[in-house]
């Protein structure tokens, strides 16, 4: 498409057409920037060309290829690419017509528990707003170490989930477990083009997998040039087997939503810790801090340093072991000893003789892991604890914490600050923060508009 070949006139002609118009035969179009919402309305029509609807003013542009159009053997696949062909050019501009705002995804944490979800919206500014959220227990055993064992009672349990969020979002975002993932930082010439880059990263991936790359899917990230040679640049790789991703999105798609991003929980943490470095002094700069995430059987180790993650570690410690003391000293059921955990229907002795020794013990935990952090790294000491997790909002285990280690002691919750839609309640939300750092992390994935 030769985009300096003058456009015909339209129509009852207006300045924005002009605008564009003179624009595109400047050839100076810089691309629509991704954080632009923008509502597309195409009219095609082969003798006059299609239309493009931004927000309240339509701006026409012809299609000066229509013989190409005719020619083409998938239309349709030629028209989205004629679309991004004209789009592409206009980034970084900004017309007083367009309104910024970033559509967001629902985030969708899948535990071994339940299934999390949160929805986001987010105003001019970049702001975010809490519209709706959700913890809607799953199947037991329907999930086993992270993996998908039953894709049916999964998917039912997305799609209750989903329906009790009432959301009309469909477009979702997952995450594997970190244990499910292989990641490596490389160094790579920053001079490389794009496909060259992708070729490096397959070799250096070939490397570090144990596994044939037809049975993976791989992604990478450059992270920016690399502190010893400003020559090259640091990329992050990461690999996953496909049936694991599979399983994921099989069981989203199940419940009619649509998997738009596969993140990695750790990642998604990491996204979310901007949320919770509002909570401390100077939002976390220059600062150490550990996020500690306690699920149902694993304790996640999250340390962050002037807001940047540095270390992360795992740990098979989490409320499961209360449930096991709880259906030990009750004589209850493993499905009872949950149910009445999760209800807070316990026996009046539950609170003297079943809870303090397991926060005791898991503050212990907590302590033995900040220790092996500074003992294992450069680091020197902890400013901050945050405690996330199901387990975060047990009374009295931040102070337990606080105690073991000596180091303050926060509840995490990445709602802190946030505006809420009206239909939330604050109180039960604050109580539930904890347990969605990860789907709070997996919401603030914007998807790009087309």
């Amino acid at each position: 498409m030769n985009s300096k070949q003058n456009l015909p006139q339209s129509h009852g002609d207006t300045e924005n057409n002009k605008i564009l118009r003179n624009l595109i035969n400047r050839n100076v179009l810089l691309g629509m920037a991704s954080n632009y919402k923008i509502t597309m309305v195409l009219r095609l029509n082969i003798e006059f060309g299609f239309s493009l609807c931004l927000r309240d003013s339509v701006v026409e542009v012809y299609a000066i290829c229509a013989e190409d159009f005719k020619k083409a053997k998938n239309q349709t696949s030629f028209l989205s690419k004629l679309i991004l062909l004209i789009l592409q050019p206009w980034a970084g501009l900004k017309f007083g017509f367009i309104k910024e705002k970033s559509p967001t995804l629902i985030g969708v944490d899948i535990t071994s528990t339940s299934i999390k979800m949160v929805a986001f919206s987010r105003d001019a500014n970049g702001q975010y707003q809490l519209d709706a959220y959700v913890i809607s227990p799953i199947a037991n055993l329907a999930m086993t170490d992270g993996n998908v064992a039953d894709l049916e009672k999964v998917s039912d349990a997305i799609s209750v989930a989903w329906k009790l969020l009432g959301s009309r979002k469909k477009r979702v975002a997952l995450a594997l477990p970190s244990a499910a993932v292989i990641s490596k930082k490389v160094s790579l010439p920053a001079d490389l083009s794009e496909d060259d880059m992708a070729l490096q990263v397959e070799a250096e991936a070939n490397q570090y997998i144990p596994f044939s790359l037809d049975e993976v899917n791989i992604d990478f990230q450059v992270l920016g040039p690399t502190a010893k040679n400003k020559e090259d640049v640091d990329v992050l790789i990461v690999a996953a087997r496909k049936e694991k991703i599979e399983d994921r999105v099989a069981v989203a798609e199940g419940a009619g939503l649509d998997v738009v991003v596969m993140d990695v929980e750790n990642y998604a943490t990491e996204a979310a810790y901007s949320l919770l470095a509002k909570q401390l002094p100077d939002h976390g700069q220059e600062q150490t801090v550990v996020v500690v995430d306690i699920g149902a059987s694993t304790m996640h180790i999250h340390v962050m340093h002037d807001c940047q993650t540095v270390y992360s570690r795992e740990q098979n410690v989490g409320g499961d072991q209360l449930t096991q003391q709880i259906q030990t000293h009750f004589a209850m059921s493993a499905q009872e000893a949950e149910l009445a955990k999760r209800q807070g229907n316990l026996p009046d002795t539950y609170l003297s003789e079943v809870l303090p020794a397991f926060v005791q013990n898991l503050a212990m935990e907590v302590a033995r892991a900040v220790q092996f952090f500074l003992s294992s790294s450069q680091y020197h000491q902890v400013d901050h604890i945050l405690l996330a997790g199901g387990c975060a909002s047990i009374a009295g285990l931040d102070n337990a914490v606080q105690s073991r280690t000596n180091v303050h002691t926060l509840i995490a919750n990445p709602f802190n600050s946030m505006r809420m839609s009206a239909k939330i309640k604050t109180q039960q939300a604050a109580l539930d923060a904890p347990a969605l750092l990860i789907a709070c992390g997996l919401a603030m994935r914007s998807e790009v508009p087309l």
